[in-house]
């Protein structure tokens, strides 16, 4: 109690500075705070614990408290904890620097690295954040392979952030065509915004009547001025005032949102005074393409129902838009389908395939929901196969988000004034080229096509078809063949990630530099089967003995556990006989049942005891692995009352005696020691040294000695006690006779 006191006191001692007021604007203080959760090593994504936070508009300055703290006392080494952060989506890390599958792109995040001892914490502050969603995920260094026991003593760590914002509460809205008049200090910057509308190509800032002191238009105003926020992904745009006026213009700025202005001053002990105004230019306005008014949508799901059929690209272009009265861009009608959980489509409503021309581009809008951010947007184009007047001329692309680039040539780059976007191209070497991001950012996305020509006039190729499939999936490319696409959870937020299998790892499954052979799996397959035909000799000895229900304990175990081995591998050494649940829980519940009747039949126990024993504690292990299947204490719980009550019954009987029991060395020399040695190293391993690299020698290694510590403990058949049931035994004896019936003789 007194730690998280003293951490949220330190919390508020740092953000008690976002109480004060600059003159012009009010600013208000928010604070939020996630539970701690325990760090694990990172072996794939979620391995990651991932947190979001919510950063409101016009947020001056967002501070987070990373906070870690160990779990236990005892000496756990140093460990240093990764931190990443993105704007968006949750970050793309990738800490074992394995290869990403081909045409997989991804925005950078900030990434921190917090060295802990017992408690550590550090913070990072941000200036102008942008709003929205922000991510934090948390990991320990890469996992070593070591197999932990549940219920085991072992290194834990927990990570809790927490966010504290000073948000403006009232800035000022610069308004196109008005003239503002702001003062700015340089402990107290001016902040206003204005709103970006739709369609526009340029906006400009400009700040003039520069004043400071009783100096009017004095040529030493040293002003900054700063459009846009902060989000990692890409960095403001700025410009300094050196005199008293200037102008700051930002080509293509993102449509149809609020944008930041920030102006500085360095003047020292001074209050600068300035005018300051807003322009916009909208250079054009798409004009629709294939779809009118009178268009219901009945008509829109007709045509893109046939989507899938015209994919393949045989079906001809559709004629070509008639010329615009002012030649500008083209926009196509896309058709939003949400197929399932993470799983989106996008469709051109008049056909699949899109005309792209060299006079005007062609434009397509992708609309991101938020609940699509934890999947992959995928972007395939491909070149209709009877464009074949296209020759040595291509066809560019840019996919950008916040805005389109509407002029695509070879001296433009695909970038907005504020992000970077992908640039894609095709011809007819070339005629598919595929982007993949992985966990995109909420938006609007936007996909510019336009025909370039290696001359002045692109003879036949004025009109070439090109078919745009876009959509969201889960994963990238379904994690291939040798790994499973999984879809995780962090309160209420979805995401997936790809767990591999066979040694591949990566993103998406595709990084081959561990991946086992398939003799290697055949091997594991074969080892971790096989050797529980080592219960074999443990059935024949029960069964010699008389011991038939103890026989038919390891029978079960014996059956279940090849079966469960056999299901459990990865890559192509797999049989699966029912469910893999299933045969796990069976497998764990025989091999503890093994155990449990091995050591009350070394108890001596009367019929009556044992066999009620045997079925209570087949009743209690079986609903301890319905609740914990992999806990330690169910492994260990039934062993240590199994062999107390063999204690007991051993001392009960020493004492009635007056001599040792069991009375002859021999058993204790060759067939006691022996067979607890086997079983104090099988549970050794278990517990200890298994590890993801050698599991196939340790546990198959734990199946031989388990079934070999049976054949020693296997007490012998008593001679001289009353069997009961199954103990006695197949003896029985069986008479047959027949003698023909006598009928008298006909008089």
């Amino acid at each position: 109690m007194e730690a998280c006191f003293l951490r949220w006191l330190l919390f508020v001692a740092l953000t008690s500075w976002a109480l004060g007021d600059d003159g012009q604007v009010t600013f208000e203080s928010e604070l939020s705070s996630k539970p701690a959760q325990k760090l694990s090593k990172y072996g794939w994504y979620a391995s990651v614990r991932l947190q979001r936070f919510h950063i409101p508009e016009q947020t001056a300055v967002a501070r987070w408290l990373f906070s870690v703290k160990k779990g236990h006392s005892f000496n756990c080494g140093q460990h240093n904890v990764s931190i990443h952060l993105r704007w968006g989506a949750p970050p793309v890390i990738n800490p074992t620097e394995t290869v990403f599958p081909n045409a997989t792109l991804w925005g950078p995040s900030l990434s921190l690295i917090l060295a802990v001892t017992s408690q550590s914490s550090t913070t990072f502050n941000l200036s102008d954040p942008a709003p929205g969603d922000w991510f934090v995920a948390a990991h320990l260094p890469e996992d070593d392979g070591r197999i932990e026991q549940k219920g085991f003593p072992s290194c834990s760590y927990y990570f809790q952030p927490q966010l504290s914002v000073r948000r403006a509460a009232d800035t000022p809205v610069l308004q196109p065509g008005t003239v503002l008049t702001q003062t700015a200090a340089p402990d107290r910057p001016a902040r206003l915004k204005l709103f970006v509308p739709e369609f526009t190509s340029c906006l400009s800032v400009s700040v003039a009547g520069c004043s400071s002191g009783e100096a009017l238009e004095s040529a030493g105003c040293s002003l900054l001025l700063r459009l846009g926020s902060a989000s990692l992904q890409h960095s403001q745009t700025e410009l300094n005032c050196s005199g008293v006026s200037c102008t700051a213009s930002l080509s293509n700025p993102p449509w149809d949102s609020w944008l930041r202005v920030v102006v500085e001053s360095s003047q020292v002990n001074q209050t600068v005074t300035f005018r300051i105004g807003s322009n916009f230019t909208v250079g054009c306005k798409p004009k629709s393409v294939g779809l009118t008014a009178y268009d219901d949508i009945t008509k829109l799901l007709g045509k893109s129902s046939v989507s899938n059929a015209t994919a393949t690209g045989n079906v001809s272009a559709p004629a070509p838009p008639p010329p615009l009265a002012s030649p500008c861009v083209w926009s196509v009608p896309v058709l939003y389908e949400e197929l399932d959980v993470l799983s989106l489509r996008y469709t051109p409503v008049n056909s699949s395939n899109v005309s792209v021309t060299e006079t005007h581009p062609t434009l397509l809008t992708y609309p991101l929901p938020p609940q699509a951010t934890g999947g992959t947007l995928n972007l395939q184009l491909t070149l209709n196969s009877t464009n074949a007047t296209l020759g040595n001329n291509s066809i560019v692309a840019c996919f950008s988000a916040w805005a389109p680039v509407l002029q695509l040539n070879h001296s433009e780059p695909c970038r907005t004034g504020l992000f970077m976007g992908y640039a894609v191209g095709i011809n007819v070497s070339v005629p598919k080229a595929m982007v993949r991001l992985p966990f995109p950012q909420s938006t609007t996305w936007y996909l510019t096509l336009q025909l370039l020509c290696n001359s002045s006039d692109c003879g036949n190729a004025s009109v070439v078809s090109v078919v745009p499939e876009v959509s969201v999936s889960a994963c990238v490319d379904d994690c291939g063949p040798y790994g499973e696409c999984r879809l995780l959870r962090s309160y209420t937020y979805l995401y997936s990630a790809c767990v591999c299998s066979a040694g591949w790892k990566g993103w998406g499954c595709t990084d081959g530099s561990t991946a086992q052979s398939y003799a290697r799996q055949l091997t594991a397959t074969m080892l971790l089967t096989l050797s529980n035909l080592f219960f074999l000799p443990a059935i024949v000895v029960a069964t010699r003995r008389s011991y038939i229900t103890e026989a038919f304990v390891y029978l079960f175990t014996m059956f279940f556990s090849t079966f469960y081995h056999a299901c459990d591998q990865p890559g192509a050494a797999v049989l699966c006989i029912m469910d893999y649940d299933a045969l796990q829980y069976c497998d764990f519940l025989g091999s503890i049942c093994s155990i449990w009747v091995t050591i009350l039949c070394m108890a001596r126990l009367g019929d009556t005891a044992k066999y009620t024993l045997f079925l209570l504690g087949a009743l209690l292990i079986a609903m301890s692995m319905q609740l914990d299947r992999k806990g330690l204490w169910n492994l260990l719980g039934p062993i240590l009352c199994a062999i107390l009550l063999m204690v007991t019954s051993w001392v009960y009987r020493c004492v009635r005696r007056r001599h040792c029991y069991p009375p002859s060395w021999r058993r204790w020399v060759f067939f006691l020691l022996p067979g607890a040695l086997c079983a104090l190293i099988g549970v050794c391993l278990y517990v200890f040294a298994e590890t993801e690299s050698n599991y196939y020698y340790t546990h198959s290694l734990w199946h031989i000695l388990v079934a070999g510590c049976v054949v020693f403990l296997l007490p012998p058949k008593e001679k001289d006690r009353k069997a009961l049931g199954w103990s006695r035994g197949f003896s029985w004896s069986w008479r047959w006779s027949w003698r023909p019936r006598m009928w008298p003789p006909v008089p």
